[in-house]
């Protein structure tokens, strides 16, 4: 069983309880004790933030391996097109590796709340909307990914998370809830195979190592003879 809390955090807040400048944190929003975001979300960004008060529901929904769907309405510079769909569907190649194939479609304006500040358009420069649900948790991934097929972000918005939503919550509003996950198991890492006997790669090297020990033994029988 965990407790969480759900937040739509605003415009330039950084997804954090502390600060070493005068930025805005998430204790202007959040007096509960003991809990913590799971994964973050760009000081620059606005949208859903889930936070909770259990280790284990924190790292299934902040870690990547365990695929929770993410859903941002992303608004863009320009008109954007099918080509750059597709391209962001298939996987976009940014600098730290091409992205997983993702969800794109071009949506209408949502009728959500006013960013403030507004964002700086330029004049005779179209924007439009796109509706993108990724898997991953790359540094800054949707502006990267946008900005890779020629459509640059002006505003981010995280409307889900999963099955949650920042529906009926404005900037700044929170609401609780009480959840029971079933939790999977920590994805293996490397070491932790490499120390399982019952791994392939251990089975392997412990036949190899038979095979070797029974070679040796078969020469000393041999010499013995002699």
């Amino acid at each position: 069983m965990a407790n969480l809390i759900l937040l739509n955090k605003p415009f330039q807040v950084l997804s954090q309880f502390t600060d070493d400048g005068d930025r805005t944190t998430l204790k202007h929003f959040i007096s509960d004790r003991g809990f913590y975001p799971a994964g973050r979300l760009d000081y620059d960004s606005e949208g859903l933030l889930i936070l909770t008060d259990d280790g284990q529901t924190q790292h299934q929904l902040a870690n990547p391996a365990f695929k929770l769907e993410k859903t941002y309405w992303v608004q863009v510079e320009g008109e954007l097109d099918q080509s750059a769909l597709d391209k962001l569907i298939k996987g976009v190649e940014l600098k730290d590796g091409l992205t997983k194939p993702a969800r794109a479609r071009i949506i209408d304006e949502p009728d959500v709340w006013d960013r403030n500040p507004p964002i700086r358009e330029r004049k005779n420069k179209p924007t439009s909307w796109l509706e993108l649900k990724i898997k991953e948790g790359k540094n800054r991934q949707v502006r990267r990914m946008t900005a890779a097929v020629g459509f640059p972000t002006l505003r981010l918005i995280r409307h889900a998370i999963g099955k949650w939503t920042v529906d009926d919550l404005t900037p700044g509003e929170s609401k609780r809830e009480t959840v029971h996950l079933k939790h999977a198991p920590r994805p293996r890492s490397n070491i932790a195979a490499r120390n399982d006997p019952n791994s392939s790669r251990n089975s392997t090297r412990h036949t190899e190592k038979s095979t070797l020990t029974k070679r040796a033994g078969n020469k000393n029988k041999s010499r013995v003879k002699k």
